[in-house]
């Protein structure tokens, strides 16, 4: 894009790691001597990085239906500024494809079939500068059969016109265009020109021996650009106005048939509209009460459950309890039976102190009896003896 219109655009550094397509536009004020464009370019950020490709158009058909949307509603306005409004929607599309020296990839004839009634495709071939010469001639008539095969429809320059017919003849033989992009500027012989420098020599933009890319700049900016304009909002617009027309209920009249009112088709539509809004409603009612129904049982199950778990916390804590009250019982009659034995322990230790305590008198008692009877003995046998 720097290299087609002299310009350097700021563009941030796309990740080949995007989860889905995004799309990303950036409008711009260009002027050439007394030339005023106002410029949009819509980058395709993440397109074929995906593992999974087979929804990588639907964002960029979502997008340029948005653009037609927005456009027909500036048209059904009461008061329309179309002359005033920022056209967006896009007039064409630049479908860049890899050199690989193949064939078309799958997901390029799929895309390019799904975007050729709302945008007017230009199938170019990047970075041609890898390719040989002959490789690329064969590569371009590869492309064009399987484009033709598989019924997909590219912009095709118009020759009605006498004054471009010669021309854009011509380019259409070269179609699909190999071009080669750079804005660094290489000194080849005495003058200055946007080349490509490798070790064995140069790639020339803008010569047109080495690639196509001056062919695509002519028909883009200088002679086709108003029928680009022109395409769009008579093939690929109008097709999408008369269908969503359709779908809104309007049509056109046949010279046999009725004319219709559009209030008429009004009522009509709006009728339809209300029985639809209030199967909805009645299909959201039922769906809310079968809600509802699901959450009561669910926490019926959960009060359920949660009485379960409390009859047998309560059994527990009786088990318990019991259990508590025999071990306290138990503890009781233990301690009682062992005041009954501390009693009489301490009664037959008192009775054993106090028997103790009689039994030395006794004794001495005794031992007076023993020592005087002896005495008497002795004398008597003394007497005795004399």
């Amino acid at each position: 894009m720097n290299t087609l219109f002299n310009t350097t655009f700021e563009n941030e550094e796309a990740s080949h790691y995007q989860r889905e397509v995004q799309l990303r536009p950036q409008t711009y004020d260009l002027q050439e001597s007394n030339v005023k464009l106002k410029l949009t370019i819509v980058h395709t950020v993440g397109f074929g990085d995906q593992i999974n490709k087979g929804e990588s158009h639907k964002p960029i058909l979502e997008y340029i239906d948005t653009q037609f949307e927005r456009y027909l509603e500036e048209e059904l306005k009461i008061k329309r500024s179309l002359f005033n409004c920022h056209d967006t929607r896009i007039h064409i599309c630049l479908y860049f494809i890899a050199p690989t020296g193949h064939s078309l990839k799958s997901l390029d004839l799929v895309t390019m079939k799904k975007l050729d009634s709302k945008v007017n495709i230009i199938p170019v071939i990047a970075k041609a500068d890898t390719v040989s010469k002959s490789e690329l001639d064969k590569l371009k008539i590869k492309i064009m059969s399987e484009l033709v095969s598989n019924g997909v429809q590219i912009y095709q320059f118009p020759t009605e016109d006498e004054a471009v017919a010669e021309i854009n003849t011509s380019m259409n033989t070269h179609l699909p265009f190999a071009v080669v992009g750079s804005v660094e500027e290489v000194k080849v012989g005495n003058k200055m020109v946007k080349a490509r420098l490798y070790p064995w020599g140069s790639v020339q933009v803008e010569n047109e021996n080495h690639c196509d890319f001056v062919k695509l700049r002519e028909m883009l900016l200088r002679v086709n650009m108003e029928d680009l304009r022109e395409q769009t909002h008579a093939r690929h617009y109008e097709l999408y106005r008369r269908c969503k027309l359709e779908e809104m209920g309007f049509k056109d009249t046949d010279p046999d048939s009725h004319s219709f009112s559009l209030q008429d088709t009004y009522e009509a539509k709006r009728k339809e509209f209300l029985v639809d809004l209030q199967h909805k409603e009645e299909e959201m009612r039922q769906m809310f009460v079968s809600k509802v129904k699901e959450t009561e049982a669910e926490l019926k199950e959960k009060e359920k459950e949660l009485h379960e778990r409390f009859e047998q916390l309560k059994r527990m804590h009786q088990e318990e309890k019991k259990n508590l009250e025999e071990k306290r019982r138990e503890l009781e009659e233990e301690m009682n039976a062992f005041n009954r034995r501390k009693v009489a322990a301490e009664t037959l230790m008192g009775q054993a102190l106090q028997g103790s305590s009689q039994t030395p008198f006794k004794k001495d008692k005794d031992k007076k009896n023993f020592f005087s009877l002896p005495s008497a003995c002795s004398l008597t046998s003394g007497r005795n003896m004399n």
